[in-house]
């Protein structure tokens, strides 16, 4: 299961059980209708087979009934090759016309999730794609599904002539943690970086907590970048998001500060480098010890030693290696990891494809063939 509450001493031992008691019946607010979706980028699952869906062009997060409920046999893997031509197959396109933004797995079902695109550029179609242990490939229809959604109030407005368009950096990671939606991504405030609380079942989201970083890389205070991809943690007692950045500071931000409005300086503990952007990180415990993996644009996937990260002190001063705070190893044998999802407390599943031919931190959308594994955790 992607993204929940982990203590250190525990490790990662989530269950079903756990995200089914948060509410007594997640699917009462959901109402059958066509779901208006612009893009489909974050995702994370909820309780009950409840998907959650960051569209960044619509300003929205969506709460979708999947209906995906059946559990999981013991040792269920995933292993598919060339799930871009699979989904291209489905909806009447080439491969090269489908984009995958990001997979995540039913914690109950372990059948993978894809939010993906058909097309590219302004006319590109959002998909919310399922792929199961037997390696079928389904697109979910959305003219009549039951869901809700709810507006970021503080989302930023488009401005195709920057660089990197602020509006499509809306929400760039989700984890649902004891009954409220974490969203992080871009705001309109004078801090854009955004991480916001939201409350499930959906009433309205209030504007989000925004933060300011010390980037290490950089050697200066930020507050412009937004979070790429964040966990739920728990480091010395204490309740924190583990939250990383481009270029590539990995920050802690206390929970109990995230409140609507606030402004929130987070703590650097590693620093991973320069020309790099973190694409999703797993925590995972293994042999009575801590760590979590990061999949990264420039360095691959890292192997991050988790324990006892409350030793180790704040980075606020300019760092020229790529190797700082919390230690880690580089895990040359995994190549070209795009996305990854914890599928169970051994195994993770990684969705490989080329790289883009844009710049190491940015490269763009990578080339097929797509391809889901499922993987040990190292």
């Amino acid at each position: 299961m992607r993204r929940i509450w982990i203590r250190i001493a525990a490790g990662l031992a989530v269950t079903a059980a756990l995200i089914v008691t948060i509410t007594a019946d997640a699917t009462d607010n959901l109402t059958a209708g066509k779901v208006e979706l612009k893009s489909a980028g974050a995702l994370t699952f909820g309780p009950e087979g409840i998907l959650f869906v960051g569209d960044s062009v619509g300003g929205t997060v969506v709460a979708l009934d999947t209906g995906d409920r059946t559990p999981a046999h013991a040792g269920t893997k995933i292993n598919v090759q060339g799930v871009d031509s699979k989904i291209a197959a489905l909806v009447g396109t080439a491969p090269d016309q489908i984009m995958v933004n990001d997979v995540t797995i039913n914690p109950v079902s372990k059948n993978a999730w894809l939010s993906a695109s058909r097309g590219r550029g302004a006319d590109a179609a959002p998909l919310i794609v399922r792929v199961d242990a037997s390696g079928k490939v389904s697109v979910l229809a959305l003219d009549n599904i039951r869901h809700a959604s709810v507006n970021l109030v503080d989302a930023p407005e488009s401005k195709t002539t920057d660089r990197q368009n602020p509006r499509m950096m809306t929400v760039t990671d989700m984890s649902f943690v004891n009954g409220n939606l974490m969203v992080a991504g871009l705001s309109n405030e004078e801090w854009s970086s955004a991480l916001r609380s939201i409350p499930y079942p959906f009433k309205k989201a209030e504007e989000g907590a925004t933060l300011q970083i010390w980037h290490s890389s950089h050697g200066r205070y930020e507050t412009q970048s937004p979070v790429r991809t964040f966990v739920p943690y728990t480091i010395g007692g204490e309740k924190v998001i583990l939250a990383a950045y481009t270029c590539t500071p990995l920050v802690k931000i206390p929970v109990s500060d995230l409140k609507p409005g606030a402004k929130v300086k987070g703590v650097t503990i590693a620093d991973l480098g320069a020309g790099n952007s973190p694409l999703d990180m797993v925590p995972y415990r293994k042999d009575g010890h801590d760590y979590i993996l990061v999949a990264n644009t420039s360095f691959g996937v890292v192997k991050m030693k988790a324990d006892n990260m409350q030793s180790y002190p704040a980075i606020d001063s300019p760092t020229r290696t790529d190797v700082a705070g919390v230690p880690y190893d580089k895990l040359p044998e995994l190549k070209d990891v795009q996305h990854m999802a914890q599928l169970d407390a051994t195994d993770a599943v990684i969705l490989t494809a080329k790289k883009g031919p844009g710049p190491a931190f940015n490269p763009g959308p990578p080339s097929g063939p797509v391809n889901l594994q499922t993987i040990a955790l190292p």
